[in-house]
C-alpha cells in the first residue's frame, strides 16, 4: 500500500509511527493547506512529496490509499473525492457526520470495489479481543460501565470565547463524537445494537456537548457510557456478569490491560501491546488489501454502520444539531 494522509496533528504522527512498523505500507504523500504544517511530519518520517492541493495529490498514480485525519465535517467529502479518484480509504473516527453521508460513500465503494475502512483502534487491540473471548465466562451480563475522560487541551480557549473545531458544530465537534464514540464501539463490538439509546449531554450554549452520559439498553442489562472533555478522570471500564466481571483499567481506546475476577480470583488477560495503538489496526487493513479480501472489509463497514446509526440516534436524542444535518 502507497498512502497519501491528510491533516497534520498528532494522530497523523501516530499513523505515520504505524506505517513505519508495519509490512507492506509506505506513506509517500501529504496533504495539507499549508506546506508549512506538514513539514516537520515530512522530516521526521522521510516523506517527500507535500501538496496543497489536494487533487494534485490525487493524481499521484503511486498513491493507492488515502488518510483522513481532517475534522470531522470533512471525513466525507474528502473520502468521496479519493474513491471517486480510485483511491482506497482509511478515514478516522468518527466516520462521518451523518449516516447519509456514510451510506453514500459505503455505496461507492462497493461500486467501485475499493477499500473503506474506518480507523477506530478499540476493535482491533490485542486487550479488547481477548476481553471478547472471555465474556462467557462472567455468566449472564448484568451492567456494563465505562468512563473516557479528559481535559481537552482546547478547553480552556473555548472557555475564553475561541470556538477550536472540536467544539464547533459547523466541524461536527462534542464529546460524543472525539470520545464517547469509542465507548459505544467498545460495547458495540462486544453486544452488537442496542434495543434503545439515550444521550444526555452537558451542552454548551453553541449548542455542542462538552460532556455527557449514552445509556445504552439491552435485553437484561445496560451499558453507561461517560465522555467527558470539559473534566478529566480515572478512565475505565466494567462489564459486569453474574459470576464474576473484568475490567479495563485505561481509556476504550487503547484497552491498556485487562482483569478477570471469576469466584473472587483475578486472572490477567492483558498481553503486551505496541504502544501506538494504531498499530494493529493498519495491520489487519494491510492484511485485507494484500489479500484482497472484501467480505471481510464489507463486515467491517456493515459493523461500522450501525455504531454510525446508534451514534446518530444518540446526538440527536441530546438534541446535538450539526451543520452536516441541514445537507
Amino acid at each position: 500500500m502507497k498512502v497519501g494522509t491528510i491533516g497534520t496533528g498528532f494522530i497523523v504522527d501516530w499513523f505515520l509511527n504505524a506505517v513505519k512498523q508495519n509490512e507492506g505500507v509506505e506513506a509517500v504523500g501529504m496533504y495539507s493547506r499549508k506546506e508549512e504544517s506538514a513539514r516537520p511530519l515530512s522530516e521526521k518520517y522521510g516523506i517527500k512529496n507535500i501538496y496543497t492541493d489536494y487533487k494534485e495529490m490525487l493524481a499521484n498514480n503511486d498513491i493507492d490509499t488515502v488518510y483522513i485525519a481532517s475534522p470531522n465535517s470533512l471525513h466525507y467529502s474528502y473520502a468521496k473525492e479519493a474513491l471517486l479518484a480510485g483511491k482506497h480509504v482509511i478515514c478516522e473516527k468518527p466516520f462521518t457526520s451523518t449516516v447519509k453521508e456514510f451510506m453514500e460513500l459505503k455505496q461507492l465503494a462497493k461500486e467501485k470495489q475499493l477499500f473503506l475502512f474506518e480507523a477506530i483502534v478499540t476493535i482491533h487491540m490485542p486487550n479488547y479481543l481477548a476481553v471478547k473471548e472471555n465474556l462467557s465466562r462472567l455468566g449472564k451480563i448484568r451492567m456494563v460501565q465505562c468512563n473516557f475522560s479528559q481535559y481537552s487541551s482546547r478547553y480552556d480557549k473555548f472557555l475564553a470565547g475561541e470556538t477550536p473545531n472540536v467544539f464547533n458544530p459547523a466541524f461536527s465537534g462534542g464529546a460524543l463524537s472525539d470520545i464517547n464514540i469509542y465507548n459505544l464501539h467498545f460495547v458495540m463490538g462486544l453486544f452488537g445494537r442496542p434495543a434503545q439509546i439515550h444521550y444526555y449531554p452537558n451542552l454548551h450554549e453553541n449548542g455542542i456537548d462538552t460532556s455527557g452520559v449514552a445509556i445504552l439498553e439491552y435485553d437484561g442489562f445496560k451499558a453507561v457510557c461517560v465522555g467527558c472533555k470539559d473534566t478529566k478522570s480515572h478512565c475505565i471500564a466494567q462489564i459486569q456478569g453474574e459470576k464474576g466481571y473484568i475490567t479495563v483499567d485505561s481509556e476504550t481506546s487503547r484497552c491498556a490491560n485487562a482483569m478477570l475476577n471469576v469466584g473472587n480470583e483475578n486472572q490477567s488477560l492483558a498481553i503486551s501491546q505496541n504502544e501506538d495503538a494504531l498499530y494493529y489496526e493498519l495491520k489487519d487493513f494491510v492484511k485485507i488489501v494484500h489479500e484482497k479480501d472484501y467480505d471481510t472489509c464489507w463486515k467491517l463497514l456493515d459493523y461500522s454502520q450501525m455504531v454510525m446509526e446508534v451514534y446518530e440516534t444518540a446526538r440527536k436524542d441530546g438534541g446535538i444539531v450539526f451543520d452536516a444535518d441541514r445537507n
